[in-house]
């Protein structure tokens, strides 16, 4: 099973961003859709492939929370 995740855009260099998952950055291209910093992004195999609504991402990070404390 694949699982694409939000972050945070933090900053924008050329063809990858800086994103903020929960507290850690990670590095992913962004040539597939545009982002700018404060986007909140969806991110799957290293590459944006969505801009989301904070909202969004929010429920999307309340459920994978919720996931790990039924593992």
């Amino acid at each position: 099973m694949c699982v694409a995740l939000p972050g945070r855009v933090l900053a924008v260099n050329g063809p990858t961003a800086e994103l903020d998952f929960s507290g850690n950055r990670v590095t992913a291209r962004v040539g597939l859709v545009p982002v700018k910093v404060g986007d909140w992004a969806l991110v799957h195999a290293g590459c944006v492939i969505q801009v989301m609504k904070q909202q969004e991402a929010e429920e999307i990070e309340e459920l994978l929370r919720l996931s790990e404390e039924l593992s």
